[in-house]
């Protein structure tokens, strides 16, 4: 069975936090023969275990690098790398896909508010502006 996945999924899985919930979303996991994580569904992931679970960010950049490692994970590996390296410098995982997808859709230049992003994003190379 090929299945997509919602973020709370992912959570009862990583956290354990409700028994039954948890057991319901272990077992299907294991049964399914392709498991499809969605760029939204990582990014809605990183903010739960960050803001909720208050998981540090190297941490999470852990569990989702293990995440990345499973042979029936289907996600846009390019793209968590990216988020991944972000949150491995400080910054946020969002950031760095919203600059990698419009990229890809063909955009110029990533624009943002958030110095911060922009910083961390030049440093990379990345084709990015501040907006002031």
């Amino acid at each position: 069975m090929k299945i997509a996945v919602d973020t709370n999924i992912l959570v009862r899985t990583i956290l354990q936090d409700d028994i039954h919930q948890a057991k319901l979303a272990n077992d299907l996991l294991l049964q399914a023969s392709l498991i499809f994580i969605s760029l939204p569904c990582l990014c809605e992931l990183v903010w739960v275990l960050r803001s909720w679970a208050n998981f540090s960010d190297e941490k999470i950049a852990l569990i989702l690098q293990k995440l990345l490692k499973i042979p029936n994970v289907e996600v846009n590996r390019v793209a968590a790398q990216n988020g991944i390296k972000m949150l491995q410098k400080g910054g946020d995982f969002a950031d760095a896909i919203m600059e990698y997808e419009g990229n890809i859709l063909g955009a110029d230049v990533f624009y943002s508010f958030d110095k911060k992003a922009i910083k961390l994003l030049q440093d990379q190379a990345k084709s990015v502006q501040l907006l002031r």
